[in-house]
């Protein structure tokens, strides 16, 4: 992913006001974060600890999108797995994370969720820059490329289903 400025990522957000996004805590480490190895920039709001923001490359232009979600509940033993880059967490890691519809659909409370890494840092986790508090991934036989474009492109149809 390419880096991104503070005016490129407040005016992609899709699912929010122009004044929302002007509003949105940006990450104060803009200038830190291992760029090459992401595949979309996601983190979450140190004052509202429902609140996430994630912003991707969709169709060779930035698109921002505001999430929502509720801290897991889960039993301790509980392992959830993320829809994007399909890496095991336990209690906690995963949650469902709602985006509010673009346009006529998202005023009208219409919302799409996906259950995504509570860090958003599958990028991270997909290259083995992280690691999850599980331990470990599933091996996959699929290379690192096709591992990074199978998140890409769950990422991208999410985005789509918001965007649509």
């Amino acid at each position: 992913m390419r880096a991104l400025t503070e005016q490129d990522i407040r005016t992609s957000f899709v699912n929010c006001s122009k004044g929302e996004a002007k509003r949105l805590p940006l990450p104060r480490d803009l200038g830190e974060r291992p760029w090459d190895d992401l595949d979309f920039l996601g983190w979450r709001d140190p004052g509202a600890p429902d609140r996430s923001y994630l912003v991707a490359d969709l169709d060779g232009r930035p698109t921002g999108l505001s999430l929502r979600f509720q801290q897991g509940r889960s039993g301790y033993f509980q392992r959830s797995l993320c829809a994007l880059c399909l890496t095991t967490h336990p209690r906690g890691g995963v949650a469902l994370m709602t985006a509010r519809r673009a346009g006529a659909a998202g005023r009208e409370g219409n919302s799409v969720g996906l259950y995504i890494c509570t860090d958003l840092a599958c990028s991270l986790y997909l290259r083995g820059r992280k690691v999850s508090k599980s331990g470990a991934r599933f091996e996959e036989s699929l290379t690192l490329e096709e591992q990074v474009a199978r998140t890409v492109g769950n990422l991208s149809a999410f985005l789509a289903k918001v965007t649509a």
